[in-house]
């Protein structure tokens, strides 16, 4: 595994990085090189995965703070952020990654040919976790083997389509399989809530109404609500005050603003209200919870470093 990533890191490294952001012969897959602390994720509607290939990245989720180190991969999902944070650099002071898109046609003609029952344990989460890791780590094989074939232009056009279902049979074997296939089915059902989804992640510190939506996207609202919510999990208001209370410890862990500061950047109008919601999320207030996430986050990272 380790060799692969390093020769990954390798080809990648081989092409011009001075613009940050590198697309390739293969319109689905990019390459990502920043010297910032802050880390802009694939701005695509399409599901994704996102390889940290040299350094570090955290990202902060609804459902939880999340870090990934070089040769470990997210899966892009309905609460996936618009950005990251680099949490560590390269020896050549910058951060890598590589994004690999797909179609839900690209997943289908592989979720069909899947063998017996497969499918089924990967939904129920019955995949054994040597299957899982050992995907994993084929993974990582296979992104080298598209990279190496992306050289060649007599080989790409026919083996970049092989190679690419090969990734995605490894990740749905893999330890984020069920998420993926979720995700997949989701888009399906309601591609158009997926858009919404995307425009209130962009607009969620602006006040909007359920029926000014509802007009935008040309639905009644009680359609608009039962379709966003069956998509996401929730409504739409509670998924704007998630993605505020989220942005908010994301500012206070990462850029050390105060409570006040951060209720006000991310839209709240009323400080008792912001405390309350917040409370309500995480379960502790913004300062307890924030001195307690930093402190452990700080042990993890010591660990990490021994």
């Amino acid at each position: 595994m380790e060799k692969s990533l390093q020769k990954i890191i390798a080809i990648a490294r081989a092409f011009d990085n001075s613009g940050g952001y590198m697309a390739t012969p293969f319109p689905w897959l990019s390459l990502y090189f920043t010297r910032q602390n802050d880390l802009q994720m694939p701005q695509t509607s399409l599901p994704y995965i996102y390889f940290v290939l040299d350094g570090s990245m955290r990202l902060h989720t609804p459902s939880g703070i999340l870090d990934y180190v070089a040769g470990q991969y997210s899966v892009s999902a309905i609460d996936t952020p618009k950005k990251g944070r680099v949490l560590s650099f390269s020896a050549q002071g910058d951060f890598l990654a590589l994004s690999l898109k797909f179609s839900l046609s690209d997943v289908h003609e592989v979720i069909i040919e899947l063998d017996g029952n497969l499918a089924e344990k990967i939904m129920d989460g019955s995949v054994s976790s040597d299957i899982m890791e050992h995907s994993d780590a084929q993974i990582l094989d296979a992104v080298l083997s598209l990279l190496t074939v992306m050289q060649d232009e007599v080989q790409r056009g026919f083996m970049g389509k092989h190679i690419k279902r090969e990734i995605i049979f490894h990740v749905l074997c893999g330890s984020s399989g069920k998420q993926f296939l979720q995700s997949m089915i989701q888009i399906q059902q309601s591609g158009e809530i997926y858009e919404l989804n995307s425009w209130i992640k962009e607009n969620y510190r602006q006040p909007f109404s359920v029926e000014e939506l509802a007009e935008k996207w040309n639905m009644s609202v009680p359609i608009l609500h039962q379709k966003f919510k069956s998509a996401v999990g929730m409504g739409l208001l509670q998924c704007q005050k998630r993605l505020r209370l989220t942005e908010a410890r994301r500012l206070m862990l990462d850029e050390n603003k105060n409570v006040t500061e951060a209720a006000f950047d991310v839209g709240y109008e009323s400080l008792s209200q912001f405390t309350r919601e917040y409370k309500r999320m995480f379960g502790a207030a913004p300062k307890e919870d924030t001195a307690l996430l930093k402190k452990h986050l700080n042990k993890a990272s010591n660990f990490s470093e021994n």
